[in-house]
């Protein structure tokens, strides 16, 4: 069966580079973009900003589940080595417990858009404040992966195919 699958290129991968990162930007600016929309229109009471974090909102929560199956798909080839494996294991629950956390808060920020309301409530900022925070202790796990691990560059997938882990 494993005849059939494509070659590990020199990134340990069967695709010419990793794509988990590309998607999981797209997904940090959008979340962090709908946080500053959201901040925004309170204090400027400008409701079409209302609209601009809804829809980057709604687009987070679809790519982020894009994010994580390339994720999984990547962590799963790097082979990670010892020093680099509670780290991965880190960034991996908390890609999916955030996964969990931005669907309840877009289904939140439905319900709040459906009620039409002038003005979000102060627990959803803050929670949404959280959610940002969240997001970017999330991103410096995933950098410490790649600047500080290495995972998926070539030195360090010559390194594991040559016996050094």
């Amino acid at each position: 069966m494993f005849k059939y699958l494509p070659p590990l290129n020199e990134h340990n991968l069967p695709y010419p580079d990793t794509i988990h990162p590309i998607v999981v930007h797209f997904v940090i600016a959008m979340v962090l973009f709908a946080v500053f929309c959201d901040i925004l229109a309170y204090f400027t009471k400008n409701a079409k900003l209302y609209e601009v974090s809804w829809w980057n909102l709604a687009f987070a929560t679809v790519s982020i589940f894009i994010a994580i199956i390339f994720g999984q798909i990547e962590a799963g080839l790097a082979e990670p080595y010892a020093a680099s494996v509670s780290t991965l294991n880190a960034h991996t629950i908390l890609g999916w417990s955030l996964s969990g956390i931005l669907a309840i808060i877009t289904a939140w920020r439905y319900v709040i858009r459906l009620q039409e309301r002038p003005q979000l409530p102060i627990p959803y900022l803050a929670v949404s404040v959280l959610l940002a925070g969240l997001v970017c202790v999330q991103s410096y796990l995933g950098s410490l992966l790649v600047w500080v691990y290495g995972l998926h560059t070539i030195p360090v997938v010559e390194a594991i195919r040559g016996g050094l882990s």
